[in-house]
Formats: C-alpha cells, sequence, structure tokens
C-alpha cells in the first residue's frame, strides 16, 4: 500500500465513525438491551416484517456487546429482535462461542423453538457475525434448521475457516499446539481451516434449499482471511464486499458489526428485499 493511502485509512475511518455519531439509532448502550423488540417476547412480528430476527454473536462475543448498535437498528425499523449467548465454557465469563460448534449449533436450534414459539411466527430470520454467521449453516444442515429459517446473513463469517491472516498455518511448525487449542478452546479448533467440523459442514455443498443465504463481507478483514473465503457457493445466494458499496468503508472484523452502518443497510436489504434500496457511502445516515 502506497504511504499516502496508509496514511488516508485513519481518516477515512474517523470521518465515517463520527459521521455514525450522528445519527440517533447508530449508538446505544447496555441500557438500551431490554428494550421492546430486542429480546421482548411479548413482541409480535408486523405484517411488514413478519419474521423475527435472531442475532448470532461471533467467537469471544456475546449477546449484548456484540449488537449494542445493529440490535437498535433493526428495532427501530419495526423488527422483533433477539439475540442468544452459546458456546460458553465452564469458569469462562463474558466471553462466548468457544465450545464445540456442533454443540453451540443445537443451543441455537432450542433458541429459535423458544422464539418461534414465543412470537407465533413460523420462520425466523438469522443475522450472525464471524463464527456467528458460519455457526448456523449446521444448525440448517443438520439440525432440522431449514424448515425454520427464511434467510442466513452472514457479517464476515468464516464459512470455510479463519486464518487469522496467515497465523494458523504456522501451526504444524509448533507441534502440540493444535491439540492444546483443541483441549482448551475447541470453538477455536474447529475454525481452523481443514478441521473436521468445517469439512464435514462444506461437504456437498455450502447451502441447503429453501434458505436465502447473504454474505458481506470487507477486505480489510484480518481474522475470516483470505477475506473471499468467506463467499458461499450455491443457488440462492448473494456475496457482498463492502468496498464494491462503499469504498471509503475501512471497517475490519470487529467493526462491521459494531458499529457499519453501511454493513448494517445491506442486512436491511437482506432481511426484506422487496423493498431493498441501493446501498452506498450515503447509508451511513439512512
Amino acid at each position: 500500500m502506497l504511504p499516502i493511502k496508509r496514511a488516508l485509512r485513519p481518516l477515512a475511518a474517523l470521518l465515517l465513525a463520527a459521521a455514525v455519531a450522528t445519527v440517533p439509532a447508530a449508538t446505544a448502550t447496555a441500557s438500551d438491551a431490554p428494550t421492546s423488540g430486542w429480546n421482548d417476547y411479548s413482541c409480535r412480528p408486523s405484517t411488514a416484517h413478519p419474521r423475527p430476527v435472531v442475532l448470532v454473536h461471533g467467537t469471544l462475543g456475546n449477546s449484548v456487546d456484540n449488537w449494542l448498535s445493529l440490535a437498535p437498528y433493526l428495532e427501530h425499523r419495526g423488527y422483533c429482535v433477539f439475540s442468544l449467548d452459546y458456546g460458553q465454557l465452564q469458569g469462562v465469563p463474558l466471553f462466548h462461542g468457544l465450545a464445540p460448534i456442533d454443540k453451540s449449533a443445537a443451543q441455537l436450534s432450542d433458541f429459535v423453538d423458544k422464539v418461534l414459539a414465543a412470537t407465533g411466527a413460523g420462520k425466523a430470520d438469522l443475522v450472525g457475525h464471524s463464527q456467528g454467521g458460519m455457526m448456523p449453516r449446521y444448525y440448517l444442515k443438520f439440525l432440522g434448521g431449514a424448515a425454520k429459517v427464511n434467510a442466513l446473513v452472514g457479517l464476515a463469517p468464516d464459512n470455510h475457516g479463519a486464518t487469522l491472516s496467515g497465523l494458523t498455518n504456522l501451526l504444524p511448525y509448533f507441534p502440540g499446539a493444535e491439540d492444546l487449542i483443541s483441549a482448551a478452546t475447541p470453538g477455536l479448533a474447529d475454525q481452523i481451516p481443514g478441521s473436521a467440523f468445517l469439512t464435514k459442514l462444506n461437504d456437498g455443498g455450502d447451502t441447503v434449499p429453501g434458505v436465502h443465504y447473504t454474505v458481506i463481507a470487507t477486505k480489510y478483514d484480518e481474522v475470516a482471511t483470505p477475506w473471499r473465503s468467506q463467499y458461499l457457493s450455491g443457488s440462492d445466494v448473494h456475496n457482498v464486499l463492502l468496498q464494491d458499496l462503499c469504498p471509503l468503508d475501512l471497517s475490519e472484523h470487529v467493526a462491521i458489526a459494531l458499529l457499519d452502518r453501511i454493513a448494517f443497510h445491506e442486512v436491511a436489504n437482506a432481511l426484506d428485499p422487496a423493498h431493498a434500496t441501493a446501498t452506498t457511502c450515503a447509508s451511513v445516515f439512512s
């Protein structure tokens, strides 16, 4: 990268962050979590938005912190929004998504059943970040989720593994390292490219019939790398690169889910494609 481009990246990021801060619905605090529509089991989906939205956090995330901006964004647009904690290891508070991913998918299955029973909806839509965009595919493929889910939207999902900018490629040079990761944090081991979990997940195709898939990626991702590995193949897949929508968008792996209203606008389009509008740099103000 040229020095001038490297120097301009922080400036552009600052400008985008400032724009986000000027929009009332852009940010929220933990006190906003129990508002109507976010984990409010009395919420009933509207005719305009007939399906509840279940937010699935990423590795080391949780049901609140991961969604302090996106949950209110969707709630403000009339959705019933729910989020869960999954994959917690014994003795590890706050940080989730570390348990075996097939077990986490079973927790998601139970949570979706709970949401559908409470709201009376026939199907839900899922929006997940990182592992939370990939893990639901196991639920859809192996746990009967396809009959209960209309759409899966992944924000920087590690659908074919996370190399951490190539760091996982060094594991073979450290004997025992992979075994240690598997024993201590199996959810991380499951995300290493070539793992038994990912091999099973992607065998026979990336998608299942009847579910609409959207992947929203950023070329500045430093975790789910290479970023093109996030993309899915299938007949009902929409793969999106944020920088094709707004070249000024410098969000990386974490920011895409925490504060990027350009990504949020594309999430809204995926949830309601019949009323989709063009996503551009100006979507930060939408």
